[in-house]
C-alpha cells in the first residue's frame, strides 16, 4: 500500500520554470536516484519492522504459554499441591433449576411451607440449645437440616470449594448445579401429570445441550447431586412413581450423587444424607468425637421409628420387640409428624445405647443410620441393601467391621434381637464404636466456610475428590486406548 501510493500519488502543483535542456536532465536524474533511494530505504524498513514485530509477538506468546503452563498442566511431582486431580466449573444455570426454586420454598411441599428445610444454604435453621449433658459450647454446630437439603449443600459447598475454577476451559469436571429433588418433590405425593413432573428435567437438558463443554464430551464429564433416593428419578412408564429424568437420552453419560444408589448402576456415587451437626471448626469435631467416644450407655439397643399402616408391617414388629424388651430396649415411637423436624430426644436415645435397630424406610437406607452413628451407637441392618454397596467412599465396604445384620426373615420366625445383641462382648463393642467414632469426620457435611478444620475432609470433600479421581482416571484410560489404536 505503501509503494502503491508513493508511485500513484500526484505532487502538487507548481508555477513553471524554464532551464536550460542539460540542467534539466541533471535534474531529471537526480530526481530519479532520490525517489530510488526512498523506495528502497522504505521497503528494508517495512521489512526490519516486520521482523521486530513476528520476534516481539513470539516472545510475548512464548511468555505467556510459561505463565499459564502450570495452571493447565499441574506438576505431578509437587506432591503437596492441590488439586492434583483437576478441577471443577460450576455452570451458571438459569435461576429456574435452582435459586428461584428456594425463592418460592413455600410452593415445595403440597401440604406446609419448606422455607426453613431450605434455608442458611441447605442446612437449615439453628438449634435453640442442646439437649441436656452434651457439651454446650456445641450448640453453633447444630442445626435442624432437612434429610432431603443436600442439592443446595453441595451447591453452596462447590462455590467456594479450593478446586472450583470459572475457567472451563481448564476443569477436568462440570458441575450442574440443578435442584432436581425439589424440583420434583411437590408433584410426587398428588395426582400431577408426568408431563409436570419431567418439565424442569427436560427443560434442564434442553439447556445442557446448546452448552460447548457439553458438544465436546456428550456429559462424561458432567456430574450432578440428587438430593433424593435415586428411585424418585426412575419413572419408567407413565403411571408409576417420581420423574424419568434418570431415563431421559443426555443422562446417560452423567455421574450421580445421591443420597441412595441403585446398586446395579455404576453412574451413580451414594453419600451420607445431611445430619444435624455441622462443625466450624477441627476443635468442634474433635470435642464431639471425645464426647461420644466416653458416653456412658445405659441401654443394649434402641429403636427410633414410628409403627405404618400396612401388612406386616416390619417397624410395628421392631415396636412391639422393643416394648417387651423395655429393660433392654429403649424406644422413641415417631408415629405421625412427631419426629418429622427432629428432636433432642432422638439424640439422646442413640447417645445412651450400644446398639440401634435400623429397618428399612421409604426406601432400603434411612438418614437414621447417620444420626445413629453420629451419636456412636452401632446400626443393626435387616435389610443387606440398607448397607451393602452403598456409602463405600465414606464407610469403606466392609460393613460387618461397624454393624450388625439380623436378617428380617429370621426376626419374623423368632429369632430375639436382644439375643443376638447380648452375644457381642464388651471388647467386640468397644472395637465396633470405634470404627464408627472413626467414620463420623467422613460423613458429616461441614458448614459452609468452616476455614478452621485443617487437613480434615468431611463427607463433601471425599464426594468431590472421588468424583475428579475417577474422571482424571477415565480420561487416562481413553488416552491410552487412543495411543494404541
Amino acid at each position: 500500500m505503501v509503494e502503491h501510493s508513493l508511485f500513484e500519488s500526484q505532487p502538487p502543483k507548481k508555477s513553471r520554470t524554464f532551464l536550460p535542456k542539460n540542467t534539466l536532465n541533471s535534474v531529471k536524474v537526480s530526481l530519479y536516484r532520490c525517489l530510488s533511494l526512498s523506495v528502497i530505504l522504505l521497503f528494508q524498513i517495512l521489512v526490519l519492522n516486520f521482523f521486530l514485530g513476528a520476534t516481539s509477538n513470539s516472545v510475548s506468546i512464548h511468555t505467556r504459554i510459561v505463565q499459564e503452563k502450570p495452571k493447565i498442566l499441574p506438576l505431578p511431582s509437587l506432591q503437596n499441591e492441590e488439586c492434583q486431580s483437576g478441577k471443577v466449573y460450576v455452570y451458571d444455570l438459569p435461576v429456574m433449576f435452582n435459586k428461584e426454586l428456594i425463592d418460592n420454598c413455600q410452593d415445595l411441599d403440597p401440604w406446609h411451607s419448606r422455607c426453613n428445610a431450605v434455608s442458611n444454604y441447605g442446612f437449615g435453621p439453628i438449634t435453640a440449645g442442646l439437649s441436656a449433658g452434651m457439651p454446650e459450647n456445641l450448640a453453633p454446630a447444630w442445626y435442624w437440616t432437612d434429610m432431603f437439603a443436600g442439592e443446595i449443600i453441595y451447591h453452596s459447598r462447590m462455590m467456594k470449594h479450593k478446586c472450583r475454577t470459572t475457567e472451563p476451559e481448564l476443569a477436568t469436571a462440570f458441575y450442574i448445579p440443578f435442584y432436581a429433588g425439589l424440583a420434583v418433590a411437590k408433584y410426587l405425593f398428588t395426582n400431577y401429570t408426568v408431563k409436570e413432573r419431567d418439565w424442569h428435567s427436560v427443560m434442564l437438558l434442553k439447556w445442557l445441550q446448546d452448552q460447548p463443554y457439553w458438544q465436546i464430551s456428550n456429559g462424561s464429564d458432567h456430574f450432578i447431586m440428587l438430593g433424593r433416593m435415586t428411585w424418585d428419578f426412575r419413572r419408567s412408564k407413565n403411571q408409576d412413581w417420581g420423574s424419568s429424568f434418570i431415563y431421559m437420552p443426555l443422562m446417560k453419560q452423567i455421574l450421580r450423587l445421591c443420597v441412595e444408589r441403585n446398586p446395579w448402576d455404576h453412574l451413580e456415587i451414594s453419600v451420607p444424607y445431611p445430619t444435624g451437626f455441622h462443625p466450624k471448626s477441627k476443635s468442634d469435631l474433635d470435642q464431639w468425637l471425645n464426647f461420644v467416644q466416653t458416653r456412658n450407655r445405659t441401654n443394649l439397643f434402641t429403636f427410633v421409628g414410628g409403627k405404618r399402616k400396612v401388612k406386616s408391617d416390619f417397624r410395628s414388629l421392631l415396636s412391639t420387640h422393643c416394648y417387651n424388651e423395655s429393660d433392654s430396649c429403649h424406644i422413641v415411637d415417631c408415629s405421625g409428624t412427631r419426629c418429622y423436624d427432629g428432636t433432642w430426644e432422638i439424640l439422646e436415645a442413640f447417645l445412651d445405647s450400644d446398639f440401634c435397630l435400623q429397618p428399612r424406610g421409604d426406601s432400603h437406607t434411612r438418614k437414621s443410620t447417620f444420626d445413629c452413628m453420629l451419636a456412636g451407637s452401632i446400626p443393626v441392618f435387616f435389610w443387606k441393601r440398607s448397607i451393602y454397596n452403598q456409602y463405600q467412599w465414606f464407610l469403606t465396604d466392609e460393613p460387618e467391621n461397624f454393624s450388625v445384620f439380623i436378617d428380617r426373615r429370621d426376626v419374623r420366625s423368632g429369632v430375639s434381637i436382644k439375643k443376638v445383641l447380648q452375644g457381642y462382648d464388651r471388647e467386640r463393642i468397644r472395637r465396633m464404636r470405634q470404627k464408627v467414632v472413626e467414620f463420623i469426620p467422613r460423613f458429616v457435611y461441614n458448614y459452609i466456610g468452616s476455614d478452621e478444620m485443617g487437613n480434615t475432609e468431611d463427607a463433601f470433600d471425599l464426594a468431590i475428590d472421588g468424583v475428579l479421581k475417577r474422571f482424571k482416571e477415565e480420561k487416562r484410560y481413553k488416552n491410552a486406548e487412543f495411543q494404541e489404536e
